[in-house]
């Protein structure tokens, strides 16, 4: 037996739950040809659909905003998302769909929320992310201007950051200053690491995340995502009352 099988050899076999159950997705690269998410109109609309199909009732699609990559404006993507509603119209696929973005903290994110010209949703909630290879230095600067400018802060797939890994009461510290925690669905699957996995399975445990998002950015992401539905902490997350996903 390899060490892949004796390590979840013994995960329950549940029945597939319907993502109704969460009402709302809050992250996702659904807009054309902006980011590195849908590239083309056929393909937004294709994503859109499967959305649907999986019970999706409300999409938030959050679009990278980046000083040196994505150079995303709230003018372009709301642009971007005029043009997807036009489409989903034409075509009478109906959803309820707005966007606000991603922010990738950088050099460009504090000059951004001193302007105020911030994408928000929910009760003026805004998602961000962090690099990937160490934590940024000015981390609780920013939440803590973010939070000075009346944003309410919500980070994207804290599970996906590998220096914490040895440092779980990060998570803990983070919630206590107010920071939202949203968890990829994939995390619960191998998509990205089994070590991911495993620390996404230990922040459910935990009852650490606050909120739920498909970070989808192209067809296999949901492919993969309809594949892990009987797992037991996707089935914990459907059962969280509080769950951030039900309230929007």
């Amino acid at each position: 037996m390899s060490l892949f099988s004796k390590i979840f050899k013994s995960e329950p076999k549940l029945e597939p739950i319907n993502l109704s159950v969460f009402g709302s997705d809050i992250h996702s690269h659904l807009i054309p040809g902006i980011d590195d998410g849908s590239p083309d109109m056929e393909t937004s609309v294709t994503l859109v659909k499967r959305f649907i199909e999986l019970g999706y009732k409300k999409i938030v699609t959050t679009p990278h905003i980046m000083c040196d990559y994505y150079q995303n404006t709230p003018d372009k993507i709301l642009k971007g998302l005029d043009d997807l509603r036009e489409e989903l119209q034409k075509q009478n696929i109906n959803i309820d769909i707005s966007a606000a973005a991603e922010y990738n903290l950088d050099d460009g994110l504090d000059e951004l929320i001193g302007k105020k010209e911030i994408l928000t949703f929910g009760d003026n909630h805004v998602l961000f992310e962090l690099p990937f290879m160490q934590e940024p230095r000015n981390l609780q600067e920013i939440i803590f201007n973010f939070q000075m400018a009346g944003y309410k802060p919500i980070l994207a797939h804290p599970e996906r950051y590998t220096y914490w890994y040895d440092d779980f009461e990060r998570y803990d510290e983070l919630k206590s200053r107010g920071v939202l925690l949203q968890m990829n669905l994939l995390s619960l699957t191998n998509h990205y690491s089994p070590q991911t996995r495993k620390v996404a399975e230990k922040m459910v445990d935990a009852d650490l995340v606050d909120a739920v998002g498909t970070d989808c950015h192209r067809i296999e992401h949901l492919m993969m995502l309809e594949d892990h539905l009987n797992l037991k902490h996707i089935h914990k997350l459907a059962n969280k009352e509080n769950l951030f996903n039900k309230s929007l």
